[in-house]
């Protein structure tokens, strides 16, 4: 990713809006959610969410299909991770342990993590 790229990227995701659609989509997963479910959790009109998803869509944060009548829409991981590649690239000043936190950081605990932990949410 380079700058132009980057700059794109966060000037999409500056806005509270387009910000929690891409946390949506990113929860989704692969398999995206349609525009109507879009607008209808994050509570705005489906003309106020197509111009967000557009805007999205050509910062390369955001992908879209059809399927049918409708049309799917979710997060672009490739970009994500060009993007936090990005932030961290010269992390540190030649000093990458400090940075390892923030590089192992992982958003999807281990299996047995997520099982403990419901395990104890429910105690």
């Amino acid at each position: 990713m380079d700058e132009r790229q980057a700059t794109l990227a966060f000037r999409a995701l500056s806005q509270d809006t387009r910000l929690n659609i891409v946390r949506m989509l990113v929860i989704a997963g692969p398999v995206g959610m349609a525009a109507g479910a879009i607008a209808d959790k994050a509570g705005v009109a489906p003309s106020n969410v197509s111009f967000h998803l557009k805007d999205l869509e050509h910062s390369g944060m955001v992908s879209s299909r059809r399927e049918a009548r409708s049309i799917i829409y979710s997060a672009n991981y490739e970009t994500l991770s060009s993007l936090i590649q990005f932030l961290m690239k010269d992390c540190c000043a030649g000093h990458p342990e400090i940075c390892t936190p923030a590089l192992a950081a992982s958003c999807c605990p281990p299996a047995k993590a997520t099982k403990r932990k419901k395990a104890l949410q429910t105690s």
